[in-house]
């Protein structure tokens, strides 16, 4: 009797480990990823707020320049707006939309509003001072000094901008991708408030390209380290265009595409280095309408799937034993879900035209791309030696000490009393309990290169979540949600 219940355990266990290995709930798990972007809020909160333990922050945002600058999102587990990774995430949020919209079904509304909730932000930016582009609110040197709750906010909320005399070409650039990006998606839903997206998406793209230069020289301490646009603005300058060109199908960005060129052949693709997105985003035209115009972009998509791809010859992307893709220590899994992002979508286009392409002599399909990307997504969602999602409040075990201010801290309800910029720290922040509000659907940094995760509230590389995580993940998710 002993023996079999012995047995009749393992199975079941066996059974378990399978199910979470091979049938993730993709549409649970695309519902999450969007309800994130409802912590990460700033501003005076909707009716529609899910995440209760949230209030309104940062009413006053914009008030040292004299202008209204509310809203947007926190990047991560602080409390600053930092525009060059918002606008990233938007621009991802809104492909994911235009690419994967009818596989959503009821989330494409939470799609929506999780981008307009950017784009009413980012348009204020654009449009509130004639000759300025506000690029960020609240001085990260010293609010990373501080463990408190965005409605507590006390630190100084600086306010950023560029100009034509101190330019930011990056972050006007993927300012202009994410307005364009996004009056794809309210064309046909809010055709007034797409056209209004798109005519800033110019104007904000003209300036980036009329006053060059890197927004992290002009801003310095402001953004660097933590936004430093170490690949330089000439990424945006090809992406935006890019993303110009998609919504308007102008003869004037396309030449700009073509004047910009490819000068480089990266393996990776995040909020810093747009090269990738360019070439696949552009790609689509070749394969999908045979323009043989965009035929460089093709190959320059290829070039960068082999790079990625595990049993290419000229893989230059290395993988955890557990089967993760490995780029960098900190935040692995921003790289990961971006570079999913870009196997998903090119091997729909390869679908679409049965296309298939060699890196060396290996052929690639549209399986060999899904299937790789499968298994990223499925590693991230709990499929992987730790059996923890990395995905908060996804499946039976996931992060609970996540690096986050406001889901570490308890709420304003719990505890009615001010939490001042030091107040966090004791007992909170050094505390070995679970955070007291669990901050659904968000992604964290990701385990290590050996496949371990400590759950340490103090290691923001591995423990803290981020909206372009997030962003990034949305794509893949409506993907394999619409497939299965």
């Amino acid at each position: 009797m002993g023996n079999s219940l012995v047995t009749l355990f393992l199975l079941t266990l066996l059974l378990f480990v399978g199910n979470v290995q091979c049938n993730p709930n993709y549409r649970e798990a695309l519902a999450k990823s969007l309800l994130f972007f409802q912590g990460q809020r700033s501003g005076r909160l909707s009716s529609d707020q899910q995440i209760k333990w949230r209030s309104n922050s940062g009413l006053f945002d914009g008030r040292l320049a004299n202008v209204d600058l509310s809203g947007g999102y926190y990047d991560a587990g602080d409390n600053v707006k930092f525009n060059f990774p918002m606008a990233y995430t938007t621009t991802m949020l809104s492909w994911a939309t235009i690419e994967y919209g009818k596989r959503m079904g009821p989330q494409i509304k939470e799609a929506r509003a999780a981008i307009r909730w950017a784009t009413d932000y980012l348009l204020k930016c654009a449009t509130s001072t004639p000759g300025r582009l506000y690029v960020g609110v609240g001085d990260p040197n010293v609010d990373h000094k501080c463990w408190e709750r965005p409605e507590d906010m006390d630190t100084v909320r600086t306010v950023y901008w560029v100009s034509p005399s101190n330019p930011g070409s990056d972050v006007a650039a993927e300012t202009a991708a994410a307005l364009a990006a996004a009056s794809i998606v309210f064309r046909r839903v809010d055709p007034t408030y797409s056209n209004k997206l798109l005519r800033t998406a110019q104007q904000v793209y003209h300036f980036a390209l009329q006053y060059q230069g890197s927004y992290s020289d002009s801003l310095g301490s402001a953004v660097c380290p933590f936004y430093c646009s170490y690949s330089g603005f000439k990424d945006e300058l090809l992406w935006g265009a890019a993303w110009l060109f998609r919504a308007t199908n102008a003869v004037f960005y396309y030449n700009l595409v073509k004047s910009l060129g490819a000068d480089d052949q990266p393996d990776i693709f995040s909020w810093d280095n747009k090269y990738a997105g360019a070439h696949v985003l552009l790609s689509r035209r070749a394969l999908l309408n045979g323009d043989k115009n965009f035929d460089q972009y093709k190959q320059e998509a290829e070039n960068f799937m082999c790079k990625i791809l595990p049993n290419s010859p000229s893989s230059s992307t290395q993988y955890t034993q557990g089967g993760l893709m490995y780029k960098l220590p900190e935040s692995n899994l921003q790289y990961v879900t971006s570079i999913t992002f870009l196997l998903t979508t090119y091997s729909k286009y390869m679908s679409a035209t049965k296309h298939t392409f060699n890196c060396g002599n290996v052929l690639v399909t549209t399986n060999t791309l899904r299937s790789i990307a499968k298994r990223q997504v499925d590693y991230i969602l709990g499929a992987n030696p730790l059996r923890m999602s990395y995905m908060v409040g996804y499946g039976p075990y996931f992060p609970k000490r996540v690096h986050h201010r406001g889901s570490s801290l308890p709420s304003i309800e719990a505890h009615p009393q001010t939490i001042g910029c030091d107040g966090g720290f004791n007992p909170f922040f050094h505390s070995m309990n679970p955070n007291p509000n669990i901050l659904v659907g968000a992604i964290v940094g990701g385990p290590n290169q050996n496949d371990g995760f400590p759950d340490d509230r103090s290691d923001y590389s591995h423990s803290e979540p981020a909206t372009y995580i997030n962003g990034a993940f949305v794509g893949p998710l409506a993907y394999f949600a619409g497939i299965h």
